[in-house]
């Protein structure tokens, strides 16, 4: 998947957090019709933030996600977020798996995580 379109509140509220948080400022944001705002992070995933036209209101299990190269990275970025006072909705430390979920400024979850069988 490199593309995923959300519905947002306040587009430049949302740029900023995905530009701080998980680095969508790779290329210069663009508008397109619609006034939908798109973003763009190293790899070549494009964010489109829409604008929404009604509440936005999400299921309990939905959430997207980033992969982390390691433990120690997830326990960096998830200090972070308490630092910035992001929401955090859950952590996970295992051998195998750690994880922080946290809310954009919609409430949408994300979550960081490391998996070792992951590259």
């Amino acid at each position: 998947m490199k593309h995923l379109a959300l519905p947002v509140s306040d587009q430049e509220r949302s740029r900023r957090f995905y530009e701080s948080y998980l680095g969508f400022d790779a290329e210069p944001a663009r508008r397109y019709d619609g006034g939908v705002l798109m973003l763009y992070n190293a790899d070549g995933f494009s964010l489109a933030l829409g604008p929404a036209e009604e509440p936005i209101r999400l299921p309990e299990f939905l959430h997207f996600g980033v992969h982390l190269p390691s433990r120690e990275a997830v326990e960096t970025f998830r200090d972070r977020l308490r630092a910035d006072e992001v929401p955090i909705a859950e952590e996970w430390d295992e051998p195998e798996y750690v994880s922080v979920k946290f809310l954009d400024p919609d409430g949408y979850v994300i979550e960081a995580a490391w998996e070792p069988h992951l590259r």
